[in-house]
């Protein structure tokens, strides 16, 4: 499946899930805890959780905006890559973590959905990952004041967009949070 060699396993990225940042998203609280059981199942099959956490001008590193929320607590042991762009992988630890950890196939979930979420999604896709992104556990806040189309909407468009991303080597799906299977190859589980 993926193109990158050597790298039959899976992690669960977690992107940017921080108190400013979902602070007014769209179905906030259930889509928490949808990242919440993918954590806790990723976990208890012992599948890497990475955690992704956002930093600039708006959203000062150590602030309480910045801090993750409290409803998801990472484990010391479970890796952090701090960012400043919307791609996870630009200027990061990222692919250095997923290297490391023989990982070719990412089940993506976070915040926000038209910025960060589909950044790395393209950014994961076009590095030779094999990228499976979680329907009901990305978010993103109402921007339809700037002329964007409403979260829900936003939320769908990527859903139905992701499903239909496709290249040589390497898989793009989408599936509620209920049928991810975080065995490699298995997009969902059946």
């Amino acid at each position: 499946m993926t193109t990158l060699r050597d790298r039959p396993d899976t992690a669960l990225l977690v992107v940017d899930v921080q108190n400013d940042v979902v602070a007014n998203a769209h179905r906030r609280d259930e889509v928490i805890m949808n990242i919440r059981t993918l954590v806790e199942r990723a976990r208890g099959l012992r599948v890497p959780v990475i955690w992704v956490q956002h930093a600039d001008d708006n959203l000062p590193e150590g602030s309480d905006g910045w801090q993750y929320v409290p409803e998801l607590q990472r484990q010391g042991s479970e890796p952090l890559v701090r960012k400043q762009y919307g791609d996870a992988f630009e200027d990061t630890a990222l692919e250095s973590e997923l290297h490391r950890l023989r990982v070719g196939r990412l089940v993506v979930a976070g915040a926000q959905t038209d910025a960060c979420i589909r950044a790395t999604l393209h950014g994961a896709f076009a590095r030779g990952y094999d990228t499976l992104l979680v329907a009901d556990a990305h978010t993103t806040e109402d921007l339809s004041v700037y002329g964007m189309p409403p979260p829900d909407k936003v939320i769908a468009h990527t859903n139905m967009y992701w499903t239909w991303q496709d290249g040589p080597g390497r898989t793009a799906s989408v599936v509620d949070a209920a049928d991810v299977d975080f065995r490699a190859g298995d997009p969902a589980s059946s």
